[in-house]
């Protein structure tokens, strides 16, 4: 445990920085008898002399105490800057959902990189239950997710409403059946792809039991990407909010995105941890985020019908 108190080491640093013991003693409106108690204590725990006295009260520093007392100043500013809130900020810790995060995050970063140049962000790609937890303890300091797995700790901003749609290859017969839209009726007659995502399962499955409709589930896919490329190669209909703009899954088969047009809609959220208050930089990006953010029509095909 250190035998060296902070009062000793302010002693130390202003007795170099006003050339003497009776100068530094004023400056700090403190007893010369003091202060030299306290620099011999400090000199004795350090095991050698930091200054050199010379005839008529003249006081140098040693060549050990030139490299300590600088380096003991520069703690002390540093200290001066941490009680001021004055060190550097830590990056803004931005979650964002895995399925989100292809369609969002890069152009997100990129529009926050024009609004607030000066900020960092230190982006995370999380699953539900991460997300919530990382609220929760604090690790995070915003989120962008769907409104899926939160607890009453969250606060939360609506940043756009998303309607779900299907997606099936071109041959599947819900494309002729219904080029201007599905129904949950209609989709409940057909094999549904669906992504296995914490709430994100049970979500899609409660759309139909709210409604006393049947539906069979003939695959739970771990990501939105194999879901598409399942649908995409005839093994069902995948359900979905996340929407990627392109018409072909991964593997390079076609697809056809058809909207859901009796679900509603969820909101992708922008989550903080109420009552946990965010430093300036990340207050700052949670004011630019909902900017991103423009209304897109539920009803937009991209093409394909």
């Amino acid at each position: 445990m250190l035998n060296v108190t902070l009062r000793q080491i302010e002693y130390a640093t202003a007795t170099a920085r006003f050339g003497g013991v009776t100068a530094a003693a004023e400056a700090l409106n403190v007893s010369q008898p003091a202060l030299s108690v306290a620099l011999a204590q400090l000199e004795q725990t350090l095991g050698q002399p930091l200054f050199l006295r010379r005839p008529g009260g003249r006081i140098t520093p040693t060549a050990f105490g030139r490299g300590w007392l600088d380096e003991a100043q520069a703690q002390l500013d540093a200290l001066t800057r941490l009680m001021a809130g004055e060190t550097p900020a830590a990056p803004v810790r931005l979650a964002c959902f895995e399925d989100l995060a292809a369609t969002h995050l890069a152009p997100l970063l990129r529009f926050l990189a024009t609004q607030e140049p000066d900020i960092a962000i230190a982006p995370e790609i999380l699953p539900f239950e991460a997300i919530s937890d990382g609220l929760r303890r604090g690790r995070i300091d915003l989120a962008l997710t769907w409104d899926l797995g939160l607890d009453s700790s969250a606060e939360r901003q609506v940043l756009q409403q998303i309607a779900p749609h299907a997606v099936a290859a071109p041959e599947h017969p819900l494309v002729a059946q219904a080029r201007r839209g599905l129904t949950l009726a209609m989709l409940s007659a057909h094999p549904l792809i669906l992504a296995d995502q914490g709430p994100s399962l049970a979500h899609m499955r409660a759309l139909f039991a709210a409604r006393d409709l049947p539906f069979t589930v003939a695959h739970r896919i771990a990501t939105l990407d194999l879901m598409r490329s399942f649908a995409a190669n005839g093994f069902g209909v995948g359900l979905s909010y996340s929407r990627p703009a392109g018409r072909r899954s991964h593997d390079g088969a076609r697809l056809v995105t058809l909207p859901i047009l009796d679900a509603g809609s969820e909101p992708i959220i922008l989550a903080r941890t109420a009552g946990n208050p965010l430093p300036p930089p990340a207050d700052r990006i949670a004011a630019a985020i909902p900017a991103f953010f423009t209304p897109t029509p539920d009803a937009e095909q991209d093409g394909d019908a």
